[in-house]
């Protein structure tokens, strides 16, 4: 499988961000557990404008992320792997189990309780730290196992998105969404007017993020649906939608999510703090990262080849799929950001936390070393 400039310049600029986020978060539960912690913890908490530095983080920048994975799903329904619906369906099948099964397995443990609001946590996949885990094993990875989990963890951050803007909407206040999504009619004019300038799209997308954020539907939300009235146009390096997410690559990669990491793994653990796992939530996040993903993964690509929805690409086996399973549940950022909106209690916040980092932690162990394991196997063959 011959891989796009596109697709490598966004698997090497993920790549290289996973590896710092893996980085960054150490130092920062380091930092967070140090002799300065309290100075460390109550900067983060800070208030600038009315709101904390990490709600600023939250929901200022993590918007410009939201902007880029929108823009990054926009090309791939146009040109990359979800264009044909013959190799979108396998990673399409593959998501959704992802999705559905963790669910299944936290709401198992957590129905009729207060924290049944969690089961997004478990859905989610980072896909930074996906990749970065993957690029470790170096070019015994097949271009085809890179193609599957790309493809898998952009429709898994599609879903997490929908299920933010359907699960964890508060009260709206119609008059702000109704001039937010005004505001988005109206770039879309502009954009069938062919209007290619990313000025009007970016002052407009600021002003519809104001709207957006006092609407009660969550403010990242805007970085989404903007993505798709930024003019695609041809699709080619000269194109609007090109040039803006070449420009936020980097700055999401090495800037925003960093950043996102540092501010929301600033965690105090106590000597006594493997006592708040032992609690359904918990178990429900970490069963449902660690387990709930490979099997949902697995099981659902079966099912989609087994009734013909689907194939498996050349030199992809279902040994990979299960290896790309384990990875994909690596939740972190993502399952870190449905926990703030999920949860207002700072106790269920922290112990979510926790067991979000040590699922992931899990999750990749294991996924990196059964995929060293099986590479090594198909080498030798």
């Amino acid at each position: 499988m011959k891989l796009t400039k596109t697709f490598k310049a966004f698997f090497e600029n993920e790549k290289s961000g996973g590896l710092l986020l893996l980085f960054v978060t150490i130092i920062s539960l380091y930092a967070a557990n140090s002799s300065y912690a309290t100075e460390y913890i109550s900067f983060w908490e800070k208030d600038l404008g009315g709101h904390s530095i990490t709600h600023w983080i939250n929901d200022g920048l993590m918007t410009i992320f939201f902007l880029l994975i929108g823009l990054e799903l926009e090309r791939e329904i146009y040109h990359g792997e979800l264009s044909n619906i013959k190799n979108a369906s396998l990673p399409i099948m593959a998501a959704f189990g992802g999705m559905l099964v963790p669910a299944a397995i936290f709401l198992a443990l957590n129905f009729k309780t207060a924290t049944q609001n969690g089961a997004g946590i478990p859905m989610a996949t980072d896909i930074a730290f996906a990749i970065g885990i993957l690029s470790l094993l170096g070019n015994k990875v097949p271009a085809s196992l890179k193609v599957f989990l790309t493809a898998l963890a952009v429709i898994d951050d599609l879903g997490a998105i929908i299920v933010i803007a359907i699960f964890y909407t508060k009260s709206i206040a119609f008059l702000n969404l109704g001039i937010a999504l005004g505001i988005w009619v109206l770039l879309f004019v502009l954009n069938r007017m062919k209007v290619y300038n990313l000025i009007p799209y970016l002052i407009g997308g600021v002003i519809m993020w104001y709207f957006m954020l006092n609407s009660g539907v969550h403010a990242t939300i805007t970085g989404v649906i903007l993505a798709f009235v930024i003019p695609f146009g041809d699709g080619s390096e000269k194109s609007s939608s090109h040039k803006l997410q070449h420009f936020l690559h980097k700055p999401a990669a090495f800037f925003i999510l960093p950043l996102f990491a540092i501010a929301n793994t600033c965690i105090a653990i106590n000597s006594d703090w493997h006592a708040g796992l032992n609690h359904p939530n918990t178990f429900g996040i970490i069963l449902g990262l660690v387990i709930g993903k490979p099997l949902g993964i697995a099981l659902f690509s079966s099912i989609g080849v087994s009734a013909g929805l689907c194939a498996l690409p050349k030199n992809l086996k279902w040994a990979h799929i299960l290896g790309a399973g384990m990875l994909g549940g690596i939740g972190f950022t993502m399952s870190i950001f449905i926990t703030l909106l999920a949860f207002k209690d700072p106790e269920t916040i922290l112990y979510s936390k926790i067991s979000i980092i040590i699922a992931s932690v899990l999750s990749g162990v294991l996924g990196f070393a059964y995929l060293k394991f099986v590479l090594s196997k198909d080498k030798s063959v």
